[in-house]
């Protein structure tokens, strides 16, 4: 049975679903942030997926990075599954601009999150819904 880990759920606010995924979205509005995870228990990592989900998974990422590129007018779309500090698989896929707060870098540890406000929350997710058709 498949259960979010705990980081994860505290980390983020959950969109809706795909046909593999729970699409989450990071509370951190300095940047266009989806994760990506696997309703699949006990996984960790991408090679661990069948064939099948393996395929499906690259799709869901590659639909996810498009909307948001085009949602947002990203100058690059950054896709990473790291898995460092939470082990269930999850993919990250982050809209990324010349002027944000980390460019050119990573933006793992780099500054300090900055929550949505509550109305900016709702509206954040209701447009990357319609993006994503969730």
């Amino acid at each position: 049975m498949f259960t979010l880990h705990q980081q994860l759920a505290a980390d983020t606010v959950a969109l809706g679903t795909r046909p593999l995924c729970r699409v989450l979205l990071m509370k951190d509005r300095r940047f266009p942030w989806l994760v990506l995870v696997p309703q699949r228990p006990d996984i960790r990592e991408i090679h661990q997926l069948s064939a099948v989900d393996r395929a499906v998974l690259i799709e869901e990422i590659a639909d996810t990075a498009a909307a948001m590129e085009k949602l947002y007018q990203a100058h690059k779309m950054n896709v990473a599954a790291l898995g460092n500090q939470v082990p269930q698989l999850h993919v990250h896929v982050i809209a990324r601009f010349t002027a944000d707060p980390a460019w050119p870098t990573p933006i793992w540890g780099q500054g300090t999150p900055a929550p949505y406000g509550e109305d900016e929350l709702a509206a954040t997710s209701a447009r990357i819904r319609s993006a994503l058709r969730l």
